[in-house]
């Protein structure tokens, strides 16, 4: 029986060669993104790779991922990889009124791993991987301003967004652990590498400078997944794990398992942020 993997956000980039890869180890994948007709496109250009299908939904927007999540179109899932992200766009809120990085990066991917809890649970040793940064790093929440009411700058959002993925990924290990379930959750990220994140959230491509010149200075988006692909598959993680490439400052590199995530964890802000997250999504679990 083959595996099925649901990946948010895979029409490019780091996403994307993770659907190829995922593929190529034989698992059924679903890309699930709010454009659709690239996503319809990326289907037809993965399909010589395996069994992929492309499923509608918007992360921005509650009632979509609501709607999505009670019409999955399969019985099991063995992997969630939440890895669709706006980087840095202007000021905006998303249509339930949140900051735009924080509501996508952050809520939907809470919302979503929330509704698909049941059948990942269900599933033996699924795995949940979400996508951080190493913009986490610096990351703060600002609990008194997530949502930006009181002043925003488009980089410190996204690191409090980052920071948030992987708060919110270590914590979901630690409550699946408590309820003595085999899903486990892991977090990584890509050190520097290319992807279209840099088109601030728009959809369409990056500037053409950035796309002529940054190709140069960073990994690859297929050496950027790697850490992905090692989350995902890796049969000697436990869960709660920050996955990252091995090089200079996580920057580059071979992937594997840093310390990174034990130096900025801290376990009182997650549970603050889970505790905020239930109370904005309206979506409780593993209380």
């Amino acid at each position: 029986m083959k595996h099925t993997a649901l990946i948010t956000g895979a029409t490019s980039g780091i996403g994307f060669e993770t659907a190829k890869f995922l593929l190529a180890s034989n698992y059924r994948v679903i890309i699930a993104s709010r454009n659709k007709e690239k996503g319809e496109a990326t289907v037809r250009l993965l399909r010589s790779y395996g069994a992929v299908s492309f499923s509608f939904l918007d992360l921005g927007n509650l009632s979509s991922i609501q709607t999505f999540s009670e019409s999955v179109p399969f019985s099991r899932l063995d992997l969630l990889i939440n890895n669709a992200g706006v980087m840095i766009p202007p000021y905006e809120l998303t249509v339930d009124g949140f900051e735009r990085q924080f509501g996508t990066n952050h809520l939907g991917h809470f919302a979503l791993t929330g509704y698909l809890l049941p059948l990942l649970t269900s599933t033996p040793s699924s795995r949940i991987v979400t996508i951080t940064s190493i913009a986490a790093i610096k990351g703060t929440i600002q609990f008194a301003n997530y949502n930006g009411k009181y002043g925003y700058n488009p980089m410190t959002f996204y690191r409090q967004s980052k920071l948030a993925n992987f708060l919110f990924a270590r914590e979901l290990d630690r409550r699946l652990k408590v309820h003595q379930k085999s899903t486990i959750s892991v977090a990584c990220h890509p050190g520097l590498a290319y992807s279209n994140l840099l088109s601030k959230g728009s959809g369409k491509k990056a500037h053409w400078l950035i796309r002529s010149i940054l190709p140069y200075l960073v990994q690859s988006a297929e050496q950027g997944a790697a850490s992905t692909c090692y989350a995902a598959t890796n049969a000697t993680l436990n869960g709660g794990e920050w996955i990252g490439p091995s090089g200079y400052r996580e920057w580059y590199g071979e992937p594997k398992p840093q310390t990174t995530g034990d130096t900025i964890f801290n376990k009182h802000q997650a549970q603050s942020l889970w505790s905020l997250s239930e109370k904005r999504t309206g979506i409780y679990y593993l209380s």
